[in-house]
């Protein structure tokens, strides 16, 4: 199986759409609370241009035999100028999914490293990122990668929520 890993481009959005709602499904079928389904087009192409426009966001695509089949996201963050935090430039990974079909043969490792590169050229000096605590398959795959828990985000619903 050969892989392509490059930069995404303008004539990715259509199949782009299909990984967007991919991990969208994933999402809304675990937190209903927190997404909802679209109505309508999961990502629209303004947002997507927007993305490959900016120098600041990193996104790259993966391609088995010319099938458009994963994609990693991620943005280049600096930390805010209070005196408590060093100062230090660092990557979010926003997003990150391999079509199912395709999982398990290397494919997510090689975006992650793509944007490992991505990130130490754009001068970062960590990456960052977010993951729900119902995606346990992530959460090993991350830390098979060396990533470390940093902080914890809580959340309570209140009533009707």
């Amino acid at each position: 199986m050969e892989i392509e890993i490059r930069k995404a481009i303008v004539q990715d959005y259509r199949n782009l759409l299909d990984l967007f709602g991919e991990v969208d499904a994933l999402h809304h079928d675990n937190l209903p609370q927190i997404f909802q389904k679209p109505t309508g087009s999961v990502r629209d192409q303004d947002y997507f241009l927007g993305l490959i426009g900016d120098e600041n966001v990193g996104l790259f695509v993966a391609k088995v035999e010319g099938k458009l089949v994963g994609f990693i996201h991620a943005v280049i963050r600096d930390t805010p100028a209070i005196p408590v935090f060093v100062r230090r430039r660092y990557a979010v990974i926003d997003n990150i999914t391999v079509s199912a079909r395709y999982r398990r043969n290397g494919i997510g490792q090689m975006l992650m490293h793509r944007i490992d590169e991505w990130a130490i050229a754009k001068g970062a000096t960590a990456i960052e990122l977010n993951v729900y605590e119902f995606n346990r398959v992530a959460i090993a795959f991350y830390q098979g990668l060396g990533y470390e828990t940093l902080s914890r985000r809580m959340s309570r619903f209140l009533n009707g929520g």
